[in-house]
């Protein structure tokens, strides 16, 4: 059947019911005249409908204006070709985004604001919008020669400071979650101390904390992101362990004492994901479980299962990781001048691990195994001092550089500052609650 004889017959089916006043209507009278035509009916319509009236007929527009929430399984492409932009123009705008933002970092719930505009036989973007998170929005804009220009607009934020103090009763990051501390700013406080404190055993209650970080807010002071940990205390019964951020002149951050000390970096004991108590072999002299006489251990025997993720220790540069007779797949990693770590008997190594590649503290360098000389997966950890192998678990290694001089010197104007900000801020604080305690009363 033709097109024509296709529509005369569909239109002469509507003008017979509409004249039959017996028969009720399935339709409204402004129902569109393609609503009630056959599939085959349709293609042929569209097959015959000029480009123009293509557009309209795919991308039932409002003004030209879309606004599209992402949803599971979306990409920008399928997003823009589903409104009706053809894949080549789609892909420009992909392009010149990509420049800026990567399309692939779309979030589910995001809203794509897209402006559209007939050209030639062609439905193109004009403008398109994305809020990429509070404070920063993505703006696309088609430019006179038909090219698109992309740019990450930022919103100029305001640093705001919190300061809050507490005990400690059970858990650490329950009790600094009650009194207001975001999980993710409790998570950071948490690895500032994860070396040096062991959180299952030297944690009572009782003890407390304190910690000052900053807050980012929009013009209109709506949040935007948290920013850094700017100091960070624990007390833990009569000892009381106080660190500072600080940026040296060569652009590292890291977390000192008040003297300057870069206390979190000791070296790990435990550098393993799986935090079991369990120690198979000490350091020290014992029956060897495969040769059965009595020699020296280098090092700390922590049993774990197959895979589990080894950490570096400290900071440092692989020096060996390579299969190593009877420490089978091994890695050995030098952290500065004093101090190296070694792990054997690894399943495998992590992607990127190898001879002269830079590591930070707690990066993941390989997973637990039973390579070499071994009767079951474990990871065999050394600390080695000036080339000597020594206690893994008697030393506290500084897997990092002190401050000295003009860092030092500018560490400690930095830390007479923050510590002015904490008390004008804790007796400001102090002032609210006994004035809040006064209206109670």
């Amino acid at each position: 059947m033709t097109f024509c004889s296709t529509f005369v017959v569909a239109l002469s089916l509507i003008f017979i019911i509409f004249k039959n006043n017996s028969v009720e209507a399935s339709f409204l009278p402004h129902d569109n005249v393609k609503d009630i035509l056959t599939d085959v009916a349709k293609d042929d319509i569209l097959d015959n409908m000029s480009p123009e009236e293509k557009i309209s007929e795919s991308s039932p527009l409002d003004n030209g204006r879309h606004s599209v929430e992402v949803k599971s399984g979306d990409t920008l492409l399928n997003i823009l070709t589903d409104i009706g932009i053809s894949y080549k123009h789609a892909n420009d705008v992909f392009l010149s985004i990509r420049k800026v933002f990567n399309p692939k970092d779309l979030r589910v719930g995001q809203v794509v604001n897209i402006e559209t505009e007939p050209s030639d036989d062609e439905l193109i973007v004009k403008t398109l919008h994305i809020n990429i998170c509070t404070g920063e929005n993505l703006h696309v804009v088609l430019n006179e020669d038909n090219t698109y220009s992309s740019k990450v607009i930022k919103d100029d934020l305001v640093e705001e400071l919190k300061s809050v103090q507490g005990e400690i009763n059970g858990i650490l990051s329950v009790s600094m979650n009650e009194n207001g501390v975001p999980s993710k700013i409790v998570n950071s406080f948490i690895n500032i101390f994860s070396y040096s404190v062991d959180f299952r055993r030297d944690i009572k209650k009782g003890d407390s904390y304190e910690i000052m970080y900053e807050n980012y807010l929009t013009p209109e002071g709506k949040f935007a992101k948290h920013g850094n940990i700017i100091y960070a205390a624990l007390t833990l019964g009569k000892n009381k362990i106080e660190l500072y951020r600080f940026k040296d002149s060569g652009g590292t951050v890291d977390y000192y004492d008040k003297k300057g000390l870069a206390l979190k970096k000791t070296l790990s004991r435990r550098p393993l994901a799986y935090q079991s108590k369990r120690i198979s072999s000490y350091f020290g002299r014992r029956r060897h479980p495969i040769y059965k006489d009595i020699r020296v251990h280098w090092g700390v025997d922590y049993p774990a299962p197959t895979g589990t993720k080894i950490f570096a220790a400290g900071d440092g540069v692989i020096e060996v990781a390579q299969y190593r007779r009877g420490y089978g797949n091994y890695i050995k990693i030098r952290h500065n001048s004093e101090y190296s770590t070694a792990y054997g008997h690894l399943n495998g190594y992590a992607k990127g691990i190898r001879s002269g590649v830079r590591v930070k503290q707690g990066q993941v360098i390989g997973y637990v195994g039973s390579t070499g000389r071994s009767t079951g997966p474990h990871l065999h950890y050394e600390v080695l001092h000036n080339g000597k192998r020594v206690d893994p678990l008697r030393v506290k290694a500084a897997a990092s550089e002190n401050l000295t001089g003009k860092n030092l010197s500018e560490f400690k104007k930095q830390i007479a500052k923050i510590d002015t900000t904490r008390s004008n801020m804790l007796a400001s604080q102090n002032k609210e609650e006994k004035l809040a305690q006064n209206d109670k009363n």
